[in-house]
């Protein structure tokens, strides 16, 4: 995934307001969980820009199968507990009140049986009354491949320049990105493929109902493109 890019993650993805959605999403906690703890875990946590506002509220925990993105989160959150591990299959041996999966990470489960058995994990990690919240990737009616995209970083010693033309095959995307960097030290361009699986709003509902959650949709989301909620019943 982001093995080769990781060192310019932050850079490439400087757009997103973590702030600004780290807000909307404590504010939707406290709308929606019944649990009373403040524990939070944030599923492919990446490089922990989410848990540096969110820790401002919850004594927050990061997981993601990248160490390189997760050497970044240690050092940006240095007091919070990282974990090395699979959305789909991990076990961290206690419950918490709130699992946040962000910025549509779940699209790398890739099939719909790789997403059911991620939220039957992720279940068993809640408490009574807790909340899990995904943001999801495109659904297969709006994923348009032949797509041309290109994102640009442009700072004084730093120049990234990322592109793309989108593709699918089946119930997959398929994004081979080119990078071209620049900084003092030289000129380097390399590739990195990213897959993610589509998949369908009721595919996501489905999930979430047969892990045994309460679903809920909110269409407009943090960036566009929604959230689903699942609330674990109370004990």
């Amino acid at each position: 995934m982001y093995s080769k890019s990781a060192a310019w993650y932050d850079a490439i993805y400087g757009y997103k307001n973590y702030e600004q959605e780290a807000q909307v999403l404590h504010k939707l906690i406290w709308e929606r969980r019944r649990s009373a703890g403040r524990m939070l875990l944030d599923v492919a946590c990446g490089t922990g820009r989410h848990l540096e506002y969110l820790q401002q509220h919850y004594l927050v925990k990061g997981l993601d199968i990248n160490p390189e993105l997760l050497a970044i989160a240690h050092q940006r959150c240095p007091g919070v507990e990282f974990y090395r591990a699979d959305m789909v299959e991990f076990d961290l041996g206690y419950r918490v009140d709130v699992i946040v999966c962000l910025f549509s990470a779940i699209g790398y489960v890739k099939t719909v049986s790789r997403l059911e058995q991620a939220l039957r994990t992720m279940f068993r990690h809640l408490k009574p009354g807790g909340l899990v919240i995904i943001e999801p990737w495109f659904s297969p009616d709006v994923w348009q491949p032949g797509t041309v995209h290109a994102t640009f970083v442009d700072e004084p010693e730093l120049k990234i320049a990322r592109m793309t033309i989108s593709e699918r095959e089946g119930r997959l995307s398929r994004n081979n990105f080119h990078y071209l960097v620049a900084t003092p030290d030289g000129v380097s361009h390399f590739t990195e493929r990213h897959e993610l699986g589509l998949f369908t709003h009721a595919e996501y509902i489905a999930a979430f109902q047969q892990a045994g959650l309460d679903a809920m949709h909110i269409p407009e989301g943090l960036t566009g493109r929604g959230l689903f909620l699942g609330v674990c019943p109370a004990a």
